[in-house]
């Protein structure tokens, strides 16, 4: 098989599935005949190939997909005008502690904001599957110790937690709120509307590019 026709394989592959792809999933389209790096080398054309359109391939935290380009948002939302209900400011604030402090507790959540923390707030991060419990601190109680997903970084169009916006010389994950509120394109239409770039993606809870 060619280059022109490998990169058609994996471009249709991607259009047609509703969840990121990572590259290991995608050597099955060619019976593992291609090996991992010339299809990393494929999806970069790809890339590049698309650099002039509304949609654009892009690599998350579960692997690859096409989105809408953030600008295209605002024409796209016209087909869908009602609006999603937002996250309160308590969850927002959570979910900043968690994504710059984790792995952290209850505990340490509510002594950075200073208040206590509804059970339900967290609740409802979990249910969007944004975070989850990964262990339990050997302290009085083992008190759960939350983290992110891998989710959460697809949600964002990020491929890891390294690409957050960086904190300031505060060093407190509240201060970061406002940059990832702020910073536009996939981060601000995800915190503000509570909605994906790209819908029914795959639920996994890992925080690590795949392989």
């Amino acid at each position: 098989m060619n280059t022109s026709d490998a990169k058609r394989v994996l471009e249709t592959a991607l259009i047609c599935t509703q969840q990121p792809m990572a590259v290991k999933e995608l050597s099955a389209l060619f019976q593992d005949q291609l090996g991992l790096d010339t299809i990393k080398t494929l999806l970069s054309d790809l890339q590049l190939d698309w650099a002039q359109r509304g949609a654009e391939l892009v690599q998350v935290a579960s692997g690859w997909r096409f989105q809408s380009r953030p600008e295209m948002r605002v024409f796209l939302d016209r087909l869908h005008p009602e609006k999603p209900p937002k996250y309160s400011r308590a969850a927002m604030e959570t979910l900043a502690i968690i994504a710059y402090r984790q792995p952290a507790t209850r505990g340490d959540m509510e002594d950075i904001r200073g208040v206590t923390i509804n059970s339900m707030v967290i609740k409802q991060l979990e249910d969007r599957g944004w975070v989850e419990v990964i262990g339990h601190r050997e302290s009085v109680g083992r008190p759960a110790l939350y983290a992110t997903t891998r989710q959460f970084l697809d949600d964002l169009g990020l491929s890891s937690l390294d690409q957050l916006p960086a904190l300031e010389s505060s060093n407190n994950p509240l201060d970061a709120l406002a940059a990832l509120e702020e910073s536009g394109d996939a981060l601000q239409l995800t915190l503000e509307n509570a909605l994906p770039m790209q819908t029914d993606l795959s639920p996994d809870h890992q925080a690590h590019l795949p392989t």
